[in-house]
Parts: C-alpha cells; sequence; structure tokens
C-alpha cells in the first residue's frame, strides 16, 4: 500500500522540520530536518510517499511473538 500526499515546508525549528500537509494546511507534521531533501528551504512544496514495508512488519510481529513464547517459558 502507497500513499502519496503534499507538504509545504512552512518552517524550520532548530533540527525539527514543520511540514503543513497541502489543501488546507491544517494538518502539520514534524521530522527532523536530516530526512528533507538537500537545499531544501521555507515556502518549498515537498512530494511525501508513505510505503507499507509488509515483510518488515511480518518479521516484526514474528520476533515479537517469539519474544512473548520465550517469556511464557521461563
Amino acid at each position: 500500500m502507497k500513499s502519496n500526499f503534499r507538504v509545504t515546508l512552512d518552517r524550520v525549528e532548530g533540527d525539527i522540520a514543520v511540514l503543513l500537509v497541502r489543501d488546507a494546511e491544517t494538518i502539520k507534521v514534524d521530522i527532523p530536518v536530516s530526512l528533507l531533501p538537500s537545499g531544501s528551504k521555507e515556502g518549498d512544496i515537498l512530494d511525501i510517499s508513505v510505503v507499507k514495508d509488509e515483510k518488515e512488519t511480518d518479521d516484526a510481529k514474528q520476533r515479537v511473538s517469539s519474544l512473548i513464547e520465550k517469556l511464557k517459558n521461563k
């Protein structure tokens, strides 16, 4: 599953970038500045993609299940 949306880089506060989701710009998202594309500045429009990693999710669930089983068997 993949979702794309656009944001406006509203401002930078120290090492945090404040992004506003486009259209109404009422939803605020804070991310580390280090995740921004090089040269990004206030007012830039950025395209954000969110992709669910099915394999990594399944792997994490298996690790947690294994740890729970180990704890139960102690």
